[in-house]
């Protein structure tokens, strides 16, 4: 399958969520090996609002409690993803990871799962990032726990990590999920299909 199949596939799955988020910009290697700066929890909110529209009281809720555990996240990613499992699983993703003082940047991401887990969605994503020490440190595999509950939509989020950097994923979506698995997401600079 080619990369345009994988988005087509990711926007059909993300269209009833809205619009999607802006391309980034591209970086100049300088900025690229700064550490990025803290964002305020006000302007996650905010910049939560704009990209997934009504959700808006349980994403505020979501990033308070976030933002409670681990601090102001220095980088943030919004984009569209799809995911499905039937014990073991996928999930495939794009977007644009933003920081204050280091560009923005276009990521995708992709990872399998295993678990007690069974089920398909299409959700617009939110990704508060922790600690990281110079952009291109996204560029890794964070692995965690996750767990959904939810028939035609659901709004949850959990955690994954590597070395000291923390990836919060803020999902909101449409789908019927049941289960908890363990996983991954590995996130790369272009578009692949294989998710190890």
């Amino acid at each position: 399958m080619t990369l345009h199949s994988r988005r087509t596939i990711i926007g059909a799955l993300g269209a009833g969520l809205g619009a999607t988020a802006s391309a980034g910009l591209s970086l100049p290697a300088l900025a690229q090996s700064a550490r990025p700066q803290k964002f305020t929890t006000n302007e996650l909110v905010d910049s939560g609002h704009k990209f997934f529209g009504t959700i808006s009281r349980g994403l505020a809720q979501a990033v308070e409690a976030s933002v409670r555990r681990w601090g102001q996240p220095n980088a943030y990613i919004l984009g569209q993803e799809a995911s499905g499992a039937f014990f073991a699983g996928a999930r495939y993703g794009e977007g644009t990871m933003y920081t204050r003082n280091a560009g923005d940047l276009p990521v995708y991401w992709q990872g399998p799962s295993l678990g007690f887990d069974a089920g398909a969605d299409g959700d617009r994503t939110m990704m508060l990032v922790y600690n990281l020490p110079a952009v291109n440190a996204i560029f890794k595999r964070f692995g965690g726990l996750d767990g959904s509950a939810y028939l035609v939509g659901g709004f949850g989020f959990t955690a994954l990590t590597a070395d000291d950097v923390v990836v919060v994923p803020i999902r909101s979506g449409l789908g019927a999920r049941l289960g908890v698995n363990l996983g991954y997401l590995k996130f790369t600079t272009s578009s692949t299909w294989n998710p190890f």
